[in-house]
């Protein structure tokens, strides 16, 4: 800040978090090898999708004994990020499900509702299909949008994060968020999930779509 004021500072109220983890590359290879292969057994259409269709798995993938590695380490970031949060809880993953989005398809702007946090654990991902679009959830952030010489965390409304095989991401599952149309000629792969508090997942918190194909 300019040295024309004494003690002068910005302060960031109210951040919005992102977690980000890598699983080791031995789990991501075994993940590659053993959910691919499942996902194509439960019907997915890996390799006729036309373009600008998005394949959606039922909900209940967390449930399957091949998921259970997958499970293991998404309960382990949370634990992290909780941790970090310093919330002295467990969560349970109340919702999982593949998303298969042929060139072309993108996700529009959505959150996860009646849970805690939400996440994504990217399986297939290539240059032009490699990330995903945080928005900033102040109800007026747009109302004023003076140009900017550089984008930066507090000037911009869309936070891009960039992702690769073998990304884990954790964030507040209110947080609204899309996904750019696929831009690469192989479909873009993840498994979606949501994780919340026991005592309120029974009760609140499996998702509330119909799973199956359709466009953009």
């Amino acid at each position: 800040m300019s040295d024309a004021f004494h003690n002068s500072d910005v302060m960031h109220l109210f951040p919005t978090f992102v977690w980000r983890g890598d699983v080791p590359d031995d789990t991501r290879l075994e993940l590659a090898s053993t959910l691919l292969k499942e996902l194509e057994a439960l019907g997915a259409p890996i390799a006729n999708l036309r373009p600008g269709e998005n394949w959606q798995s039922e909900q209940a993938l967390h449930l399957r004994g091949s998921f259970r590695l997958l499970a293991e380490w998404i309960l382990k970031a949370s634990r992290n990020l909780l941790d970090y949060l310093c919330i002295p809880s467990d969560t349970m993953i109340t919702g999982c499900w593949a998303n298969v989005s042929a060139p072309g398809t993108g996700h529009r702007l959505h959150c996860h509702r009646n849970n805690f946090l939400s996440g994504v654990y990217y399986l297939q991902t290539q240059a032009g299909a490699d990330t995903i679009n945080f928005h900033d959830p102040k109800i007026q952030a747009g109302a004023i949008r003076p140009p900017v010489s550089q984008p930066m965390a507090e000037n911009t409304e869309v936070a891009q994060v960039r992702i690769a095989d073998g990304a884990l991401i954790l964030f507040p599952a209110w947080l609204l968020h899309s996904v750019d149309a696929n831009r690469s000629a192989k479909p873009r792969i993840s498994i979606s999930f949501n994780l919340m508090f026991p005592q309120f997942a029974e009760t609140m918190a499996r998702p509330g779509w119909t799973p199956g194909v359709g466009g953009r």
